[in-house]
């Protein structure tokens, strides 16, 4: 792995009160493809109150999957997008951790990972072990940049590694799903140029401008 000390990552602003959180998500319409009334996330938060200060609301991936979440992501006006080679992002599922068995849940302690950046994710992975913190899915990166669009920064992006893909055989795909920029190039098109971007990279490749989110812990 590469040889220098982490440093700290960037620290970002507090995320949005849990009350605030849940209008986003209204004011986007997640609750209804969960298959939630409005009613029911404002429950929640509420309930939360401010116990859940600092954590990110979310809507259980088997409620409200990457494909459906995605085109919701909004940059530079853009909407986000999965890159063309993902078609089967929603069979990304958690990997080696467990989901809250709630509809709803918090996310709690959420790191960028910008210490890890130029980490293969097979070598980020033990380091977060370490650290007692748990990579983030793929849904929950994307609920983090639906309410704190600046948590995703050229140059400063994130991989999601707590979602991964089994195949048939067994065997555990080599794909890992991470969040970033597009530029506008290949086969992203240059009307995309900016746009928020879901996509993937090797388990053993190292990319210098792609941290790894996690987390301390969930809750329902």
């Amino acid at each position: 792995m590469p040889d220098t000390t982490p440093d700290p990552s960037t620290v970002l602003p507090a995320l949005p009160a849990l009350s605030a959180q849940a209008e986003r998500l209204i004011e986007l319409g997640v609750h209804e493809i969960g298959g939630l009334s409005a009613e029911e996330v404002r429950a929640f938060a509420a309930k939360a109150g401010g116990d859940g200060d600092g954590a990110l609301l979310a809507v259980h991936p088997d409620r409200a999957p990457a494909s459906a979440l995605t085109p919701l992501l909004r940059r530079d006006g853009k909407p986000g997008f999965v890159v063309v080679d993902m078609p089967d992002v929603d069979e990304f599922a958690p990997s080696g951790l467990d989901l809250p068995d709630a509809p709803l849940y918090l996310v709690t302690g959420i790191d960028r990972g910008d210490h890890l950046a130029n980490w293969s994710p097979d070598e980020a992975l033990p380091a977060l072990t370490k650290e007692d913190r748990t990579p983030l899915v793929l849904t929950e990166g994307i609920h983090w940049v639906l309410q704190q669009p600046e948590a995703l920064e050229r140059n400063l992006c994130f991989m999601t590694i707590g979602s991964r893909l089994r195949k048939p055989n067994g065997t555990v795909d080599a794909r890992t799903p991470a969040l970033w920029i597009s530029n506008g190039t290949g086969r992203d098109g240059r009307e995309r140029r900016n746009a928020p971007k879901v996509g993937w990279c090797w388990w053993n490749n190292r990319h210098t401008w792609l941290g790894f989110a996690s987390t301390t812990g969930r809750r329902g």
